[in-house]
């Protein structure tokens, strides 16, 4: 008996195995913070592993002509930024988890699993599997909205986090289920000859489960107008675990949406293409305008993500393998500078103020300038401002969407961009030009000082050194 190659599943693995070793560990370890630099090792483990990723299959032993777990340079590209968003969310966890008297252990193995479940999702050869993943990571972050057990507001948001989530996962195996019916396969490279067949393409059946499925994968991108979870979910649960969700599940759902898009339906493109290009926009619109409206930096982040989620959108509409580079390029840049945002909100944690309100910034630049300026660069990242890694990433969406042919929706996007630019640039405006109301003390640790430190590294570099980023994401993008 043949036995497959476990070479290119073994991150999976050794991930997996880490995480349950920190659950284990949480028994006998009585200083937390020992646990959370062990969920590190743990990642280095698994990076290890994972050299070998870049070009290698696996294939299922039961048909070995069906990719079931596709370990390639496109999945080892979103692996490593599910490892960055976990790696700075252990960091900014460390001291917010501390101060808020709920720092345990499993905390660091939830983040662990649901990782382990993206980095299937990214992996994932067929429909199944991408469920299986997607299940993990989904069950791990709803725990981890609700982490902070007396916390009413942490309470409502995993509530509603599961119940909407378990409705998009029936929406989208509802959708699976009759891909299956019209093909016979769930397998994601096969079913791309089956769909492209004439009574499979022009059934109307096809239609409804792609709509299905556009739903179930807009939901977890957090596009409108599926989005409704993500304002309330944000500002409810713990500041390090909506960093942490505001990147990685995210980034996953864009993963699987290329392969399942430019793959399996490649042969559907003018129609999926045809509904997403409204609900690019429709993201974009709602993302940027409602975020005007809002007080509490937490929500306001949440519409910035949703906004964000639209840009990242147009990588995929645009269909090539620019489009696609760019909207990985995105992503990636996306996890430094949305994270360290939030590093910032959990240092201005404190006795004093809590940092969740936008009137906490003002005047912060007169008592913490290097905070101030920190956040400076975090918000001009996020609205496009050059020469920050924002800029650059906005730059490769909207010139792959213009390759495309679509230059009206690039103009459509820029216009978005440019309303954002109020409410980012206002956080700068409180900072610098309003007297300070309340002087907060800045919660500083090592490992939020590191987060802070990477982040602010890795915007501007990615800014200054845009080729050298983009050139890997178009070398292990999927080929199109």
């Amino acid at each position: 008996m043949q036995y497959p190659d476990l070479g290119p599943i073994m991150p999976e693995i050794a991930f997996i195995a880490a995480a349950l070793v920190v659950l284990m560990l949480e028994l006998v370890i009585k200083r937390k913070e020992a646990i959370g630099f062990l969920a590190i090792i743990g990642i280095a483990v698994a990076m290890f592993y994972m050299k070998g990723s870049f070009g290698a299959t696996f294939q299922s032993a039961s048909n070995p002509q069906e990719f079931m777990f596709v370990s390639d340079g496109y999945s080892a590209f979103f692996k490593v930024i599910f490892f960055v968003n976990l790696f700075m969310s252990i960091l900014i966890s460390l001291k917010y988890l501390k101060i808020e008297d709920s720092l345990k252990g499993e905390y660091f193995s939830l983040l662990m699993l649901s990782t382990s479940g993206m980095m299937i999702m990214a992996s994932s050869g067929d429909l199944i599997v991408l469920y299986l993943g997607l299940e993990l990571m989904a069950m791990s972050t709803y725990i981890l909205a609700g982490f902070m057990r007396n916390n009413t507001r942490s309470n409502e948001a995993a509530i509603k986090y599961f119940l909407l989530g378990a409705f998009s996962s029936a929406i989208l195996l509802y959708g699976v289920s009759i891909l299956y019916g019209l093909t016979g396969t769930t397998n994601i490279y096969r079913l791309a000859g089956l769909v492209a067949a004439e009574d499979v393409h022009s059934s109307p059946a096809l239609l409804l489960s792609v709509v299905m499925i556009i739903v179930a994968f807009g939901y977890k991108v957090a596009a409108a107008p599926f989005h409704m979870w993500a304002p309330d979910v944000y500002e409810g649960a713990p500041t390090s675990v909506t960093a942490f969700m505001s990147v990685g599940p995210k980034a996953a759902g864009f993963a699987v949406m290329g392969r399942v898009f430019l793959i399996s339906l490649s042969s559907y493109k003018v129609e999926w293409t045809t509904i997403l290009i409204p609900v690019a926009i429709l993201t974009m619109a709602v993302g940027n305008i409602v975020a005007i409206a809002q007080t509490n930096i937490k929500r306001m982040l949440a519409y910035s993500s949703i906004a964000h989620a639209g840009y990242a959108m147009l990588g995929i509409i645009a269909g090539t393998r620019m489009g696609l580079a760019a909207m990985m390029n995105y992503l990636l840049v996306y996890a430094f500078m949305n994270v360290g945002a939030f590093a910032i909100v959990i240092m201005l944690r404190s006795n004093v103020v809590k940092g969740d309100e936008l009137s906490d910034y003002q005047g912060l630049a007169k008592s913490n300038p290097l905070a101030a300026a920190l956040m400076l660069v975090f918000m001009f990242s996020l609205t496009g401002i050059p020469p920050t890694g924002g800029f650059m990433g906005k730059f490769y969406i909207f010139m792959s969407i213009i390759d495309a042919g679509y230059i009206w929706l690039a103009v459509v996007s820029v216009v978005f961009s440019a309303i954002s630019a109020y409410f980012y640039l206002r956080i700068v405006v409180l900072m610098y030009m309003k007297d300070q109301e309340k002087v907060p003390e800045l919660s500083l640790s090592p490992a939020l000082s590191l987060s802070l430190i990477i982040s602010f590294v890795m915007v501007i570099a990615m800014g200054i050194l845009p080729s050298a980023f983009i050139d890997v994401a178009r070398v292990v993008s999927l080929i199109l």
